[in-house]
């Protein structure tokens, strides 16, 4: 059975569904073991696709269902009003939707997912927010493009799903330079690592941080680790340290009921 993460500021929602999948449930085998849901890796096709069947049934979806992006780490913002072939996918990392039925789902391995709700207005956002995406806009371009479609800032809801720790995502001394140059506050952040001339970033805080910058009617991280629990979750850079070639990926959906 799939294993997905809910938080009660979403599951508040009535009209939304929502889950961040774990990696368990699902049928790939080996280094994609066992719910891969991200057709951009090397798993067998049948099996990524059956994966994604079973995370969408637990939404009372189907795969075809299930909308997500070629992703970029940019902040390109796509309408979803009907369900695209896989071929079709656009290339974007901010999907929003007024529409009933369509799963706006966000593929990562310790990036960190985002599912937002506006659940007045009956609008929801689905935000894939790298290092390099949350520094570029994301954030701030998919909260405006579900106020595109009616959704209000001061009621949207917001909630990070599972993404690499600030315990675990070491970086060199180049890597703070950007995010100061944009804003010197961004400082916080980061601290000394064990390593000299090295940081460890705060990825889950940085987005919690401009999120709640924008007058978000609430921001909660779930605070789960992907590089850490193995068990639990895909993660790219835990498998790159291991001298593995390829990662699986984590689904993160949410859904307008109807």
């Amino acid at each position: 059975m799939v294993n997905f993460l809910e938080h009660d500021l979403l599951r508040g929602e009535n009209s939304v569904r929502h889950g961040f999948f774990t990696r368990t449930g699902g049928v790939s085998k080996g280094l994609y073991a066992s719910l891969n849901c991200g057709y951009g890796s090397n798993d067998d096709e049948e099996a990524v696709r059956e994966n994604r069947a079973r995370a969408a049934r637990a939404f009372g979806r189907t795969a075809e269902d299930i909308c997500t992006a070629y992703q970029i780490h940019g902040d390109a913002v796509v309408e979803v009003t009907r369900p695209w072939r896989r071929e079709d996918s656009p290339k974007a990392d901010a999907l929003v939707s007024s529409t009933p039925g369509v799963v706006l789902g966000i593929l990562t391995a310790d990036c960190a997912p985002v599912l937002l709700a506006d659940g007045e207005s009956h609008v929801i956002g689905a935000l894939h927010a790298g290092w390099r995406g949350a520094l570029g806009g994301v954030l701030e371009a998919g909260v405006a493009g579900m106020c595109r479609l009616g959704a209000q800032v001061a009621k949207i809801r917001a909630a990070i799903g599972p993404t690499i720790g600030p315990e675990s995502f070491e970086v060199g001394r180049e890597f703070p330079i950007p995010f100061l140059a944009q804003d010197s506050s961004a400082e916080v952040f980061f601290r000394p690592a064990s390593r000299e001339g090295h940081y460890l970033f705060d990825l889950p805080g940085y987005v919690t941080s401009r999120l709640e910058a924008l007058g978000l009617s609430e921001v909660v991280s779930l605070r789960r680790d992907t590089y850490t629990e193995e068990t639990h979750f895909f993660s790219y850079r835990r498998n790159s340290h291991q001298g593995e070639c390829d990662y699986g990926r984590l689904l993160a959906a949410i859904t307008l009921k109807g």
